[in-house]
Formats: structure tokens, sequence, C-alpha cells
């Protein structure tokens, strides 16, 4: 028997633009919807409702958010459930008392909307069960020392608890993508980091090859001072040594505040 969904999104007509590689297999929706059992969900870009429908099955309530107008009027046709409400709108325009009460996003997001969505989930401390590109996850759980350590791994560690679910080959979607996926639960933990320190990590982690007195030295034009004074900072800092991608997300925290208050006290 031919794969509905499948037939629906040749239908459609996919559009590269928004990212639009459509979840085709069912087991894997009623996975990541048994996450949200009971609770009040939101789904960033439902598609072709079959997470949705899922979720309806098994949520108390559900807001799925559809920017496509062609994709939200198939899913209001398509998708009629007493504890659904489909919007046909960007989801990152939406004001926070348009997602008064919800408590979990699941998603099967588009791949270019990965690191906005998890930094709207930062800033609301929503609980989230998200599939993403398998290389982009692989750089949320990459450890210290390891080759995909990155800014967005040391951030993710310091804010979140994340779970790997399971890898999701690229032939459950169509269009197939050119990558497999991963559904990751993502917790949040209870640290907030400012926009100052998040900046300054991401500068060390620019230089994360470097010894952290070099990584500091080379970053000078970006905190707006000299590499005399650069290194001064340096200095009182300490670790001066160690090369950044070695030290744990926590060392690179405290690294940072200390950073942030030089430059309070050179300004």
């Amino acid at each position: 028997m031919p794969n509905e969904y499948i037939m629906m999104a040749k239908a459609l007509r996919p559009k590269k633009s928004l990212g639009q590689n459509f979840l085709v297999n069912e087991h894997i929706a009623e996975i990541e919807a048994a996450y949200a059992s009971g609770r009040n969900v939101i789904e960033i870009g439902p598609g072709l409702g079959i997470l949705t429908r899922q979720l309806c099955k098994t949520s108390k309530k559900v807001l799925a958010v559809e920017k496509d107008t062609r994709v939200y009027n198939m899913l209001i046709e398509r998708e009629s459930h007493r504890n659904l409400k489909v919007l046909n709108s960007d989801f990152f325009s939406l004001t926070n008392e348009a997602l008064d009460g919800f408590d979990i996003v699941v998603s099967n997001i588009p791949y270019q909307l990965s690191s906005k969505t998890l930094m709207w989930l930062s800033n609301h401390g929503m609980e989230a069960v998200l599939c993403l590109q398998k290389e982009f996850v692989e750089h949320m759980l990459a450890k210290p020392g390891t080759k995909k350590y990155s800014k967005l791994g040391v951030m993710m560690a310091l804010t979140n608890k994340v779970t790997q679910i399971m890898k999701v080959p690229r032939s459950n979607f169509y269009p197939i993508p050119k990558v497999d996926s991963i559904i990751v639960l993502v917790k949040p933990l209870d640290r907030s980091i400012s926009p100052k320190i998040a900046s300054i990590i991401g500068m060390l982690m620019e230089h994360k090859k470097k010894r952290l007195k070099n990584a500091i030295a080379d970053s000078s034009k970006y905190m707006g001072v000299s590499k005399e004074a650069a290194s001064r900072i340096s200095d009182k800092i300490g670790n001066g040594e160690d090369r950044v991608f070695k030290l744990l997300p926590g060392q690179i925290l405290e690294i940072s505040g200390r950073i942030e208050k030089e430059l309070k006290n050179m300004a």
C-alpha cells in the first residue's frame, strides 16, 4: 500500500526555502508523541500532520504552528481534533500570551531553525523533544577534547540536560534529505547565562585549538582592548597553558566570568 504521506508531500511540492522535509513514518511520530502524554504541547512546523495526529491522541492540548499557508489549509481540512488548535503564523513572531499554558515542544523542525529553536527554548525554559540533523546533535553532545566540541556543546551542557532518544535514517522523510537525524530530549537546567558571557564563551571557542592565553590575546580586537591589555587579562585569569577545547564547560563559564569582570574594571 502506498504511503499516504509521501503522496501528500509529492502533491504539495515541498519548498526548499522553508527546509521542508516531511516525516512519513508514523512509528517515529508515535515515539515522539509519547513524551507529551497528558501535557500541553506546541508543535513547530507540523507539516503533513503525521506527528500532529499522534500528539492529539496523547496530549491534553496541542498548538500546531504552520508558516506555509498551503500546508496550513491542508491541515485544517484533514486534522480536526477537539484538543487541537492550528495557527498559520511564524512561530517566532508569536507573543508569550499566545503560548501561555504550554509546557513542552515536540517537533520535527526544519534543520535551518535548529539554533533559533534552541535559543527560544533556552529563553523560555521549556522542555522539548526535537528531531535534528545528526551532525548538529553530535556537536550538541560533544565532550571536551573532541573534534566536535564547540560553543554549541558548551552552552547546551551549561543550560540543558540533553538525552539522545533515537537515530532516524534519512529514508523516513520526503523529500529524502542528504543527512540522517537524531531525536533528542532537551530539559532546561536552572541556570541562565547573560548574552555578554555567552559572547565571551563564543569568543574563546573560536580559538578552541589554542592555549587559553593565546586565545585571549588573539581576541583583543573583539574585546575592544589592546594586545597588551588582553595579555594582562590572561595573566590574571590563569590556566594560560590549557588548550581551550580541553576545558570543561564549567571551567569555560568561570573563565568567561573572570574575563567579563576584568573588562569591566578596565572600562
